[in-house]
């Protein structure tokens, strides 16, 4: 009787600490459309998360881009309520990597566990279910702020990290002449769970990320308010 009680109990806590809360939608709109310079942000097509059911459309663009709030690293094998990723991809990561974001969120919502998510997003790899972009491009991601598992330490951080991403599938740091040493001013090799999903990333000028940091103000200051969590270090607010 104890161990089924600490069982369920245990189940309980698990279920709170990964239980994906719904973001308001116009603060998650504008947080998606913040990966994407402004002048792009009217064009794109943006998708909010729905917890329980998954991705859903809520603005149709017309520039082949896409933006949203990714909220499963799966790559990890370890689910968590408080990971934001605000990407936009462009029209060729659009009609592929954006896939396996939203098969992901749908996988998770039906209850597939951390581990078997995993092996099942490796599988369709693997069997071609999903294909890498077939032609150079590349993901926005200047948001002001992001918090997920994070170089150089690989823990979870709050962190303002603008960069962009240029697809790379089955790319090395050698293949680029890249060392440890090149993050994070230089191009680098990310490897995002699986060589498919390999990306050359190049930071934003200090400058740029400046600008992007006073520009985006008060948003930085509504995602703090929402949650703690979102609240980046050294920014008043």
């Amino acid at each position: 009787m104890l161990l089924a009680a600490a069982t369920l109990a245990a189940v309980c806590v698990y279920a709170a600490d990964t239980t994906i809360e719904q973001m308001p939608p116009r603060l998650e709109m504008q947080f998606a459309l913040s990966a994407l310079p402004p002048a792009m942000r009217d064009q794109a097509t943006v998708y909010l998360l729905e917890p329980k059911s998954g991705y859903q459309l809520k603005h149709q663009g017309t520039s082949g881009v896409t933006c949203l709030v990714e909220r499963t690293a799966w790559e990890q094998a370890d689910f968590r309520n408080d990971v934001y990723v605000p990407l936009c991809y462009d029209a060729a990561g659009s009609k592929t990597y954006l896939k396996v974001i939203m098969d992901t969120a749908a996988l998770r919502i039906q209850g597939l566990r951390p581990a078997a998510l995993k092996a099942e997003i490796e599988k369709r790899y693997q069997d071609k279910t999903y294909r890498t972009p077939d032609k150079p491009g590349l993901s926005y991601m200047i948001a002001p702020v992001m918090r997920t598992w994070m170089l150089p330490d690989w823990q979870v951080h709050t962190m303002p990290m603008q960069h962009l991403m240029f697809y790379g599938a089955n790319l090395t740091n050698e293949d680029i002449g890249s060392t440890s040493k090149s993050f994070p001013l230089y191009p680098f090799v990310f490897e995002e769970g699986i060589v498919e999903q390999s990306y050359i990333i190049q930071m934003l000028g200090e400058a740029e990320r400046a600008r992007i940091m006073t520009d985006e103000k008060p948003l930085l200051d509504e995602l703090c308010q929402y949650r703690d969590v979102l609240c980046v270090p050294n920014v008043k607010h």
